[in-house]
């Protein structure tokens, strides 16, 4: 029993004795889990479920923005999450998401006059990224840039089905289309061929971040977007997006729509 309260704790253990200067802030965050301290054998079974129990707690405190900032998931939860991320789960999570969308959009009267506006965010929100992150650990892997950058400008990444049916309804039901992503400038030209590629068609404005917006969050780079568009007489109603910085911050939409991603966060 104490070899596995020292597996447990080996992430900690680790941490503590490097010598790369960390925030306390962006670390991984290693679940610590005590058991009693008694003579019986280990029970695996018991283990396994504790860890999943503890990645789900994980999870939801994630998607419900009570954990932040973060850089890595926990190392306990890389199996958690891949098992998530590539089963059943994600995709009716991710469907939910876009049915309750729906039955908002449906409702919602416009007003008639081409202001109506609804906004997307483009990656893990329109294209899956999930080719890339089980690459690089399923968000286990501190975010490169580089890397990144070179697996978008292979223009692969795949529709999210249930994102695509979204879109096409919203589009249908008269909403203008804003895509507002925190890709550069630079990447405008695949990423706008990697879009009509996987399926999604006849937006309204491609936005992504000019020479002067980098250094900005994205809370900032996109709340001082959709500012810009109020100041053109805009009515945002609806808001989709797969990090809280998609939608938070000032001019938020009048309904905001949260997708499932455990993998990596962006503040």
């Amino acid at each position: 029993m104490i070899f596995f309260k020292f597996l447990l704790l080996f992430p900690l253990l680790t941490l503590a004795f490097s010598h790369e200067a960390l925030s306390p802030h962006h670390l991984p965050r290693p679940l610590i889990i005590d058991y009693p301290d008694h003579h019986a054998e280990p029970n695996f079974k018991e283990l396994h479920e504790e860890v999943k129990l503890r990645c789900t707690s994980w999870r939801f405190a994630v998607e419900a923005n009570n954990v932040n900032p973060w850089k890595t998931i926990p190392e306990e939860c890389v199996e958690y999450v891949k098992d998530y991320v590539t089963g059943r789960g994600y995709s009716v999570d991710l469907e939910r998401v876009s049915n309750e969308a729906g039955v908002y959009a449906k409702n919602v009267v416009l007003g008639g006059d081409g202001k109506d506006l609804w906004i997307f965010d483009v990656d893990d929100t329109l294209l899956s990224n999930l080719p890339y992150y089980a690459d690089h650990g399923y968000g286990s892997e501190v975010f490169d840039q580089v890397e990144f950058d070179k697996w978008v400008d292979k223009g692969m990444s795949p529709a999210i089905k249930s994102s695509l049916k979204l879109y096409e309804e919203v589009l249908g039901l008269g909403f203008k289309v804003f895509l507002l992503t925190g890709r550069s400038e630079g990447k405008r030209g695949v990423t706008s061929e990697n879009l009509k590629n996987a399926g999604f068609q006849d937006w309204h404005k491609l936005i992504l971040r000019a020479a002067d917006d980098h250094g900005k969050s994205a809370t900032i780079y996109k709340s001082e977007k959709r500012s810009e568009m109020e100041k053109e007489g805009y009515r945002i109603l609806g808001n989709s997006g797969d990090q809280w910085s998609d939608l938070l911050g000032g001019s938020m939409s009048i309904r905001s729509f949260k997708l499932p991603n455990p993998m990596y966060y962006i503040p």
